[in-house]
């Protein structure tokens, strides 16, 4: 088969040209041993886009191999941390260069809006990536006092070797760069397998890697099925560590497999779920809080781990915030995602679809009130108007699960205790959120949420200099800032005798 696709974008009169292989060892490759196909849809139309090669356990293998081959000779230790700026600030370049087109194949495949992908994800991909790049000639050690007349010891961070990176379907591009950048700064070699329901940014992005002059070997891209690649990198004896993005359930299973295997590094970098709580008091900027609110539960059609999908508001101002936010709810925009003015999309699969209507249809059913949403589209696409829950209960599905769509829960409460009780009252701990205008009570409560997030007169976003993770069920290690460094390196003490004689026999 080919390993090239063309796909017409009406809308847009152009063509695009993609790559459909396994990218290894800088060469876009078809299976060893396979002749299976992921099919990659358009959740706007529900028709396939393209068709790439499914990779297969036999091609894990062959990535890894030219992983560990690129770390031993051509980058880990090999190259200078000048050189792997250098390579990253020129990924960021092209990345920049093309984020229309990036952003144009993001909203084919993942269903977000073209100016949400360019403007946001892929800027703050480029963001990312420069950022790590200039850490790449920093990475320091200590040198440590033993004996200041006969000895000294210091330690080196070692790039801990090659890197299996699974990632999910939700920020595709986003994600990808969250989990190469600190990676390649460091000095490790990846194998990247992308999710079987977003594959094509990921594999026009390794097109890049190669324009960039990075090594062969450094990145590998092998699109799979999970069960099949995620496994065989979650298990393989030659993958130092693994990073994972995704559901709890198949983080559990991620570090079973590494633990089994090579008791490779997987439990401080693993990302999962949540259900974020969001707590409103009465003394806040309400119209700023319902901004931040709708913003919470509608970004990226509600698909994010820290989708503020329990809010909470104070009693005393709960029937006029509810009308404001859902006021503003219904001026977000879904639908074309090749229209500027659109500010959201589909969900991104039937699968996803299905799963947030059922919860919908929960919630109907266990006696919450739809002040906002809940009916189904005519026609074709997986799509999810913004649905507002009143008079909900604590025992619901819809506050105890993550949803993973558009669909917010609001409650209330009267004291701040029982604010803070109702946001911890979930096995997650991902992200939180409040909003007051009581500095004290800024504090107060930031400190109590149990979150490794916590927004305060502001919720989602996110900086590339600050860590991201959670606690509890949300998973552990972090990613972004320099904490995210400390997932990728190794720390080797150094014991140097200069002047102490052993005398000998004991």
């Amino acid at each position: 088969m080919s390993l090239t696709a063309t796909i017409h974008v009406p809308k847009l009169n152009k063509t695009l040209t993609i790559p459909t292989g396994l990218f290894i060892n800088n060469e876009f490759v078809p299976s060893v041993d396979s002749q299976e196909l992921i099919h990659a849809y358009n959740p706007a139309t529900e028709e396939i886009v393209a068709s790439v090669v499914a990779g297969s356990a036999k091609d894990i293998d062959v990535a890894v191999a030219a992983a560990r081959k690129a770390f031993n000779t051509t980058w880990g230790k090999n190259v200078t941390g000048w050189e792997r700026s250098r390579l990253m600030n020129k990924l960021a370049d092209l990345i920049e260069r093309d984020a229309q087109e990036l952003a144009e194949l993001e909203t084919l495949n993942n269903g977000k809006p073209v100016r949400i992908a360019r403007d946001f994800d892929i800027g703050d991909s480029v963001q990312c990536l420069r950022y790590y790049a200039g850490w790449a000639d920093k990475i320091t050690g200590q040198t440590i006092e033993v004996d200041n007349k006969a000895k000294l010891a210091f330690t080196r961070h070692d790039p801990i070797g090659v890197c299996g990176q699974i990632i999910p379907w939700n920020y595709p591009i986003n994600m990808w760069s969250w989990k190469v950048a600190p990676a390649l700064s460091v000095g490790c070699t990846i194998v990247m397998k992308p999710s079987e329901l977003t594959p094509l940014t990921a594999l026009k992005l390794s097109a890049l890697i190669k324009e960039a002059g990075f090594p062969p070997g450094v990145v590998n891209t092998v699109p799979s099925l999970g069960h099949v690649g995620g496994a065989a990198l979650a298990s393989h004896l030659d993958v130092d560590k693994v990073a994972f993005t995704g559901s709890t359930i198949t983080g559990r299973k991620i570090m079973e497999a590494a633990a089994k295997s090579n008791l490779k590094k997987a439990s401080e970098h693993i990302q999962l779920g949540g259900k974020s709580p969001h707590l409103i008091f009465e003394s806040a900027d309400l119209d700023q809080a319902a901004n931040w609110a709708a913003l919470g539960i509608c970004y990226n059609t509600g698909q994010d781990c820290t989708a503020g999908s329990r809010l909470y508001v104070q009693e005393s101002i709960y029937d006029k915030f509810v009308n404001l936010l859902v006021d503003k709810v219904k001026s977000q925009v879904i639908g074309d995602g090749f229209d500027e003015k659109t500010g959201g999309g589909p969900v991104v699969s039937k699968g996803q679809y299905d799963r947030v209507w059922s919860y919908i249809e929960a919630g109907k059913e266990a006696g919450a009130k739809v002040v906002l949403g809940g009916e189904k589209r005519a026609g074709k696409g997986y799509w999810v108007d913004p649905t507002i829950f009143t008079n909900i209960t604590p025992d619901m599905k819809i506050v105890k699960e993550e949803i993973f769509g558009p669909v917010l829960s609001v409650g209330v409460f009267k004291t701040e205790d029982e604010a803070i009780a109702l946001a911890n009252d979930t096995a997650y701990g991902l992200g939180a959120g409040l909003h007051s205008s009581d500095a004290n009570q800024c504090m107060r409560v930031s400190s109590a949420l149990e979150a490794g997030t916590v927004w305060v007169n502001q919720y989602n976003v996110l900086n590339n200099n600050v860590p991201f993770g959670g606690k509890k069920q949300s998973g552990m290690g972090r990613e972004l800032g320099s904490y995210a460094l400390d997932e990728y390196t190794s720390v080797k003490a150094v014991h140097w005798n200069f002047g102490e004689k052993l005398d000998w026999p004991l």
